[in-house]
């Protein structure tokens, strides 16, 4: 299944895959959290590229990828798979594709719709962004990160931003993806269109997709 089909196929409250939407909700599959490549060997092939096939993900590998970006790893007490300072979990992972923006909820491992239409050309300046299947926009939520300075709130969320970016780099080497991750961005324009207020930041975007000439 086409990622930029989840939507309309999801229009159906459940389907054959095992996705379903509610209300602009999409729930992911569960996540394959066994498998993959050896960490010392996903850390040798860890590496930028600027070049993507144009086929979207599949619907288990998105939901994989997310949660390896930061998805509960301890359903006990809600920890997730990147550190975050103080546990103040203040990065929110956007999700902008084809048909819609997306934000992912960890706790419940679902996409809630933030936005309709195509918003990657403004998730960066480079030309492939604007093409690539999709686009993973790291915003910080300063309210979440009680009693720190504002000069803190600025160091230690873009901190937490990479954690998450080198969790999506190592899956996209695990699974075989082309992933890079960016800072220049039009912050205005696209926290506009995301609906963003002013206690949110846009700390950085990373695109994700197929190689270029992947057979995938």
């Amino acid at each position: 299944m086409e990622i930029w089909q989840i939507v309309g196929v999801l229009m159906m409250s459940v389907t054959g895959s095992g996705l379903a939407q509610e209300t602009g909700t999409i729930k992911l599959p569960p996540p394959e959290t066994t498998g993959g490549m050896p960490l010392m060997q996903a850390l040798q092939a860890r590496h930028s590229t600027r070049e993507f096939g144009s086929k979207p993900l599949p619907p288990q590998v998105l939901s994989n990828l997310l949660w390896a970006a930061c998805g509960v790893n301890r359903p006990d007490t809600g920890q997730r798979t990147a550190p975050s300072a103080h546990d103040w979990r203040e990065i929110d992972v956007y999700v902008t594709t084809a048909d819609g923006a997306y934000r992912y909820d960890p706790p419940t491992h679902v996409l809630i719709k933030v936005a309709a239409g195509d918003l990657r050309p403004l998730a960066g300046v480079q030309d492939f962004v604007a093409a690539v299947p999709l686009n993973l926009v790291y915003v910080a939520n300063f309210d979440r990160m009680s009693g720190a300075s504002a000069e803190d709130k600025a160091f230690y969320s873009a901190t937490d931003a990479g954690f998450i970016a080198q969790n999506v780099y190592l899956y996209g080497a695990s699974a075989g993806l082309a992933v890079v991750v960016r800072g220049l961005i039009d912050r205005d324009a696209l926290g506009a269109a995301l609906g963003l207020g002013p206690h949110q930041r846009i700390i950085l975007a990373q695109s994700v997709g197929y190689p270029a000439g992947s057979a995938k």
